[in-house]
Formats: C-alpha cells, structure tokens, sequence
C-alpha cells in the first residue's frame, strides 16, 4: 500500500503515516465489533447494568447534547468569521498586488523613448513576476478552502458519531424497555 500511495505522487513519510492511521482506524472498528458481540449470560448482565446507569445515560445525554452542539454552533460562527476575515485579507492583498503591477507597468511605459528593449524586458519580468504572485495567491486560496473543507468534513463526521452514539442509546433503551416488557409479561404469565 505504501508503495502504490509514493507511485502515486506522494513521500514515503507520508504514504506511511496513511497507512498507519488506516490500520488504527480498522483496529478501533474491530475492536468496536467485538465489543457489541456477547454471550447470553453476558447480555443478560449487560441489560441489568444498562437499568441500573439508564437514569445517568439520559441526563448525561442531555447535558452532551446541549454542550456539544452549543459548542459546535460557536465553533462553527468562529470559523465563518475567520473564513470572512481571510477571504477579505486575500481581496485586500490581491487588490495591492494588482495596484504596485499596473504602477510598475505605467512607469515602464513613461520611459519606453529612452531604452525601448530594456524597458520591455523589465516588463517582462514584472509580468511573470505578477503571475506569479497571482498564482501563489490562487495556490493559497486553494489551500485555504481545502482546509475549510477539511474542517467542514471533521466537524460533519463529529455530528455523524454523535448521532450514531444517540441512535445506539436509543436503541439500548428500546431494548432495554422490550427486557423489561417481556421479562413482566412472561412474569404475569
């Protein structure tokens, strides 16, 4: 895997360090498995202990779910107003950079009668100098949204588990209350 990921363009450190998180993350989904399988007897403890933490789980749930999307609200402002800013400082700088460029290229045309051929290789190189400005600017901006989509995507998987982990407690209780139903019926029974 390594070596088709540095085929790929990319270094070893960093085929590596992809292929080492990808083993951890099937390590922790196994392990994740293998704690949701149990014998009988090991479930029937299990729902005992799921009754006796249940009032605990629903405050405790209650309170994560209040902090944790109150934070995601405030991260996710904090992020919008960084993003904004950023975006308003690359206008600014690009509007700058484009300024001192037409300046440069207005000078060097007020003293083309003079030296015509040295005049035209300085704007030249002013030129290629602005394409590259312009083209390290494109190169920052594109690295900028990637890490907003990056952000984006982690914070979209934080909602993502925090909805499976409310899905799994509702299902543990729905679960929990059938036990507890059958366990009354066959009782009465």
């Amino acid at each position: 895997m390594v070596l088709e990921l540095e085929k790929s363009g990319l270094e070893k450190r960093q085929a590596e360090l992809i292929v080492s998180a990808l083993v951890t993350l099937t390590t922790a989904n196994m392990d994740i498995v293998y704690k949701d399988m149990v014998t009988k007897s090991h479930q029937e403890i299990a729902v005992q202990q799921i009754m006796s933490h249940l009032d605990s789980i629903r405050k405790d749930m209650v309170i994560l779910e209040k902090s944790e999307f109150a934070n995601l609200r405030s991260e996710n402002t904090k992020m919008k107003r960084e993003l904004e800013q950023l975006q308003n400082r690359l206008k600014e700088e690009s509007e700058k950079v484009r300024a001192e460029t037409k300046l440069d290229i207005n000078l060097e045309r007020s003293r083309i009668s003079d030296m015509f051929t040295d005049q035209e290789k300085k704007l030249m190189e002013a030129t290629s100098e602005f394409y590259h400005k312009k083209a390290d600017l494109e190169n920052d901006n594109m690295e900028i949204n990637k890490k907003i989509d990056l952000q984006v995507a982690s914070l979209k998987t934080v909602l993502e588990s925090l909805k499976l982990e409310t899905i799994r407690y509702l299902a543990a209780t729905v679960f929990s209350c059938l036990a507890i139903f059958l366990g009354v019926y066959r009782f009465w029974r």
